[in-house]
């Protein structure tokens, strides 16, 4: 299958460039696509004008680097046929233009022909704060989630998301990998070479105790802090959230704990919050998540994400309901 921060954490994989510096995770996978592709003369990448001039694939893979501009659907798929052809596309644009403008050629290209092509979505959720709501996602696990056959992924930190760009490469199956903007988080530590299905930061003995499951970035940056005010709970953080990889997460989720809260940059509907409900019926999940308003003011990030409902005062609020 296919991380808190004091000591820098192992990484999940010995071949992960051990470099002292972490990265976002838009920069973090650029990174080691590149390192991949020296070795691997399939992989090919494609990106809808995002990548300027200090695109480090581009400058060392010029022959394999394709800026198709403002031609999301084009993109994907033009990378449908790369893979049919025996490449192994890695595509990325800002998620709200991948999940929503590109939807059809995803749903296809993805799902009904399950080409081996892996979409790398940045700005997902409101981290694009300041530049308004056509460039938040808030939808996009909903759409892609429904998509049968796609791995849909949101690393939190540099390691983890090296470590699911890896996988997408090795296993050729459809990838869906969400991640903000330019926010750097050192992931959390795991045990062996790969990626657990449910990474346990901490698992309180009590299995009555509430816990806490964090999806990507700012999900599981607030979880963080919510364990630390409230040091007695447990937090669970999910990596991959399809359908295929949810199931065995959310039984093993039930294995040790009923009470849920799970923190999520998502608007609850369609969110990883309602699937496990569905999935946990003798459990009790509470959703934080963002709320069915529009942001109508800027802001950054955090700011934008607390008009949303979205915040450390929330989170603490659900565990407390969660906990009566």
């Amino acid at each position: 299958m296919s991380p808190t921060a004091t000591a820098a954490p192992e990484r999940p994989t010995p071949d992960t460039d051990p470099r002292p510096v972490t990265l976002s995770g838009r920069d973090a996978y650029r990174d080691e696509l590149t390192r991949l592709a020296a070795s691997d003369d399939t992989i090919v990448c494609l990106e809808a004008d995002l990548g300027g001039k200090g695109h480090p694939f581009q400058a060392a893979h010029p022959e394999r680097f394709f800026n198709l501009g403002i031609a999301e659907g084009a993109m994907v798929d033009m990378a449908a046929g790369l893979a049919a052809g025996g490449h192994k596309p890695f595509v990325s644009t800002f998620a709200p233009f991948a999940a929503l403008r590109a939807a059809e050629s995803l749903k296809l290209t993805l799902g009904y022909l399950a080409a081996g092509v892996t979409v790398v979505a940045p700005y997902a959720g409101v981290s694009g704060a300041w530049f308004g709501t056509t460039h938040h996602c808030l939808e996009d696990l909903a759409i892609l989630r429904s998509v049968p056959g796609v791995t849909v992924a949101a690393p939190y930190g540099d390691a983890e998301m090296r470590a699911v760009v890896r996988e997408a490469v090795r296993s050729g199956r459809p990838h869906y990998i969400r991640t903000g903007r330019n926010a750097r988080y050192e992931s959390l530590p795991v045990s062996g070479i790969e990626l657990p299905l449910v990474n346990w930061e901490f698992m309180a003995a009590d299995p009555d105790a509430v816990c806490l499951v964090s999806v990507g970035e700012e999900g599981t940056r607030l979880a963080l802090a919510a364990r630390r005010a409230a040091p007695g709970t447990s937090h669970a953080h999910l990596t991959y959230l399809d359908h295929e990889n949810l199931t065995p997460a959310a039984a093993e989720l039930a294995r040790h704990h009923c009470r849920f809260v799970v923190v999520e940059e998502h608007r609850g509907q369609g969110g990883v919050a309602e699937a496990l409900a569905l999935l946990l019926p003798e459990c009790r999940v509470t959703s934080v998540s963002a709320d069915r308003s529009w942001p109508s003011q800027g802001g950054d990030h955090e700011e934008v994400m607390a008009a949303l409902g979205l915040d450390l005062p929330a989170v603490l609020d659900a565990v407390d309901r969660a906990a009566g």
